[in-house]
């Protein structure tokens, strides 16, 4: 029985994640849960689950948490330090399922630990690829991609010599406006952005699907986890979400992977690899959708995803910078505080500004990243007034 180690469990990855490990008992124990401040679901996973250890966001989630478990509360950690003790518990398999900077530290103790990882946290590999490929090598353990597109490029390239790979192809829904024109986006609502056609995801996953900064992410986190140079890595929208991602071969053959949009696939095939679980659920039948679409993404409708090549381009920091600016502008949209183009504009901006500084210095360590992370953000919060004037 595989013991699994779960950070974010209360986010859609985990509850997905401890769905599939419900659906085959025999194969799974959780052994640790670490949860942000959704308390009252954490405690009803404790009860089903019943982990040896758990984490919550601060003091006052821990106070509740003992509160509505009583005797049955496992040992209980808070804030990064909790994060971190339940990346370091036990465990054949960390799932990384926590959303955004907040991951990378307990990402890293797990590496450290010798933990394989299951890796849904995109943020881990764009703030600091470098530097966590370095560990994966040294404690010689596997990160395992659980986002769908990476999933797929990973599943497809197995069996291939990497030398004979052109190209990765990531596929893009195109998000809630795909087809709507630049004058309409310019007024999109909270609402709106949080309405995507095919996936059930987090809020700010969602709408960094609406912006495409998500497929800037990806593109960013596929530079890192497949060892390849950031031209060789394209982005293709296809509306369906039925092909996950490509990879193009040098003799001009290409490789997909397709299946219905649901996130338990890739999540079962990191848990299980490289074995295949019998999920439950639909199948894809490739009649009835009766057509695949794709098509360029429009850069000047969705700027957020050209800054990816940009920000690989500019410094080892660059990527954390971008990251970490995307956060706050998000966070201030899903606020009500900023429009939704906005969330380009300040991506740019801190973008720009600390390509001016920092163009093509290297890092030296986590710490450099980290305060290249809070300098990011920082700048964000000045450029937040600065394009709401």
């Amino acid at each position: 029985m595989k013991r699994l180690a779960l950070l974010g469990s209360t986010g859609s990855i985990g509850e997905q994640t401890l769905a599939v490990v419900a659906e085959f008992p025999e194969r799974f124990q959780v052994s640790a849960l670490a949860a942000g401040r959704n308390v009252a679901r954490l405690a009803e996973q404790v009860r089903r689950f019943r982990p040896e250890r758990v984490a919550v966001a601060d003091a006052a989630g821990a106070e509740e948490l003992r509160a509505r478990l009583g005797a049955e509360t496992p040992a209980l950690g808070v804030g990064t330090d909790g994060l971190v003790a339940v990346a370091e518990h036990p465990a054949e398999l960390v799932v990384a399922g926590l959303v955004g900077a907040v991951g990378l530290a307990p990402t890293l103790a797990a590496i450290r630990k010798g933990r394989d990882v299951a890796l849904a946290n995109k943020e881990v590999l764009v703030m600091a690829g470098a530097l966590v490929q370095r560990e994966v090598a040294r404690h010689g353990v596997r990160l395992l991609p659980v986002d769908s597109e990476h999933s797929a490029i990973f599943q497809a390239l197995a069996g291939q010599r990497r030398e004979d790979v052109a190209r990765l192809v990531l596929t893009a829904s195109g998000g809630p406006f795909r087809c709507w024109p630049a004058e309409k986006i310019a007024r999109a609502t909270i609402a709106e952005a949080l309405a995507h056609p095919n996936w059930n995801m987090g809020p700010k996953i969602t709408v960094d699907s609406a912006t495409l900064a998500n497929k800037a992410l990806e593109v960013i986190e596929a530079r890192w986890l497949f060892g390849v140079e950031p031209e060789r890595v394209a982005v293709v929208v296809h509306p369906q979400s039925v092909v996950h991602s490509l990879v193009e071969l040098v003799d001009g053959s290409v490789l997909a992977q397709l299946g219905v949009p649901d996130m338990r696939v890739p999540i079962a095939c990191a848990l299980a690899w490289p074995e295949r679980l019998p999920l439950g659920g639909p199948r894809l039948d490739l009649a009835a959708v009766g057509r695949l679409e794709f098509e360029p993404p429009d850069p000047k409708r969705f700027p957020c995803l050209g800054l990816a090549w940009r920000a690989l381009a500019g410094s080892e920091a660059a990527p954390a910078v971008l990251n970490a600016a995307n956060e706050i502008a998000v966070a201030a949209f899903l606020a009500g505080e900023l429009r939704f183009p906005d969330i380009a504009a300040v991506n740019e901006c801190v973008l720009d500004d600390h390509l001016a500084r920092e163009r093509g210095r290297q890092v030296a360590g986590l710490d450099d990243i980290l305060a290249a992370d809070s300098w990011a953000r920082s700048r964000a919060r000045q450029a937040l007034a600065e394009v709401c004037v």
